[in-house]
């Protein structure tokens, strides 16, 4: 077991077996298995759409509540730790977890045939619409602003220092932005499915 969590590929991969078992154990004790169609494809799209999402998400928070705090209270000599090691690396998976739940979530909508309604904000799609919308503008700002200004930062571009301080500082801004937007998205996306309006 320990060969297994020692790679984080290798129990990812367990994860995908351990979720193939269960669902093989589920579709034996009810006698209903995945129907392998239009809908159980719709299914697997929204739980790609979650994953990413919590990922993206995830390491949103990290940055707001865990790195940003955190960075004053670490000794200058460890810091480049943290800019040349963690925060580049975390900024991958941001950027990426943003696009892969952009993506996925206008593959739910498409499929399911609502994502002109939801775009557009009619009935009865008008809270995962906003939900979209909103998530649309946070990827935005991911990709067009808080990235390139991270690059800056870090001094993966390499700039003077006052652009690099400025950079650093609309980053965060940017950051906190999407911090807040995530709370009434989080809730949108719940509350068309769930009745939470």
């Amino acid at each position: 077991m320990a060969a297994i969590l020692q790679s984080l590929g290798r129990t990812i991969i367990a994860g995908i077996i351990l979720l193939i078992l269960l669902v093989l154990i589920v579709s034996g004790i009810t006698g209903a298995g995945p129907q392998f169609g239009h809908a159980w494809g719709a299914f697997v799209m929204r739980w790609l759409h979650v994953v990413s999402g919590i990922m993206w998400i995830g390491l949103l928070w990290y940055f707001n509540f865990v790195q940003i705090p955190s960075m004053p209270k670490i000794p200058d000599e460890q810091k480049p730790a943290i800019g040349k090691v963690i925060a580049p690396t975390a900024l991958f998976w941001f950027r990426w977890a943003a696009l892969a739940t952009v993506v996925t979530g206008v593959l739910v909508a498409w499929m399911n045939q609502y994502i002109g309604a939801a775009l557009t904000l009619k009935q009865p799609f008008v809270a995962i619409g906003i939900g979209m919308w909103i998530a649309l503008v946070m990827a935005f700002n991911v990709w067009f602003i808080i990235w390139p200004n991270q690059k800056k930062a870090l001094g993966i571009v390499v700039v003077e220092a006052a652009e690099k301080a400025a950079a650093a500082r609309l980053a965060m801004l940017t950051s906190r932005v999407n911090t807040m937007l995530s709370i009434p998205m989080l809730y949108m996306m719940v509350a068309q499915q769930n009745g939470g309006l």
